[in-house]
């Protein structure tokens, strides 16, 4: 029982579990599947969130190129360990996808190529996801991982066989008044992942950024790390390194302002959602990552996801 309402508060202990419900206002899911070869991306979100009179969700796709953005409001959802559902619209666990939105379906299983490490004792926010009664929390589930299915976009097929996945987690009781989130595979020209999240809160601007290498999670986030980032309206930069010197990340993406789509944002409370998420569903982002002075990943992709959350 003290472990639940430690957990209720958004926080988890060292060598917990992340991926797991924890009972606060928002429970955030995101995949992403990005197909190099075609130059397709497909993104699918859902906002489990609990309301006064009970629990409701949002559920999103949008995919590039084109601009395709479908969302609804589904007045039942339910929570299980890993896995959520929302109404008959929205049904994922680990591994699994199935979406029935107006116009949009989408079928897909794939393979956990590179999963987040499970002896690690903190997820993506390091120490820091401890820490109770945090605005947000976040965590990448699936750093890299490959599909297998399809999605129909409109009446047009989508193949997904062979793109890459990523998964994470944000939950907590609400957003902050400006954020900064980008992701990207197809580094290198190799199996490589990167991911970071960031907030303004209490008048800083904390921001965890992970890396996966190979078979390997590198991950920054204070007090183990330093992260530095500055953002602008198409613009993105961050540059971290870890405390003993080991490794090094330099990190750089831009995207046309005006080609965001405007995604929604829960108002979990009020049954309700706002539309204040401006994300890019392929940007160009630009990586260094160094181990000492040996470069261990230089790599651009062009079909980056990147996204700036402003108060309206």
């Amino acid at each position: 029982m003290i472990l639940g309402a430690y957990r209720r508060t958004g926080a988890d202990p060292p060598f917990g579990d992340p991926a797991r419900a924890h009972g606060v206002a928002m429970e955030g899911s995101y995949w992403r599947f990005t197909d190099v070869a075609s130059g397709r991306v497909v993104v699918v979100l859902c906002g489990a969130c609990r309301a006064p009179d009970g629990p409701w969700a949002v559920v999103g796709v949008a995919s590039h190129p084109g601009g395709f953005v479908r969302w609804r409001i589904v007045p039942d959802c339910a929570l299980a360990g890993r896995a959520v559902r929302a109404g008959d619209v929205l049904d994922a666990a680990p591994g699994r996808l199935r979406v029935r939105l107006d116009g949009a379906s989408v079928d897909a299983t794939w393979s956990a190529d590179v999963p987040w490490p499970r002896r690690r004792a903190f997820g993506g926010l390091g120490p820091a996801q401890s820490l109770p009664g945090l605005g947000q929390y976040w965590h990448p589930l699936l750093p890299l991982g490959t599909a297998v299915g399809g999605a129909v976009l409109d009446g047009a097929p989508v193949p997904l066989d062979g793109a890459t996945v990523y998964a994470e987690k944000n939950w907590g009781p609400t957003f902050a008044g400006h954020w900064w989130w980008g992701q990207a595979h197809g580094l290198g020209g190799g199996a490589a992942c990167v991911a970071f999240a960031g907030g303004r809160l209490l008048g800083q601007a904390p921001t965890a950024l992970v890396v996966a290498l190979e078979d390997r999670v590198l991950r920054f986030a204070p007090p183990l790390a330093r992260v530095v980032v500055a953002t602008a309206p198409g613009r993105w930069r961050v540059d971290a390194a870890d405390w003993a010197g080991g490794c090094a990340v330099s990190l750089e993406a831009e995207a046309d302002p005006a080609a965001a789509v405007v995604l929604p944002v829960p108002v979990p409370a009020e049954r309700r959602v706002i539309m204040r998420s401006a994300q890019h569903l392929a940007g160009r982002l630009a990586i260094t990552v160094r181990r000492g002075r040996r470069v261990a990943l230089r790599g651009e992709s062009e079909l980056a996801g990147l996204e700036r959350g402003v108060p309206q």
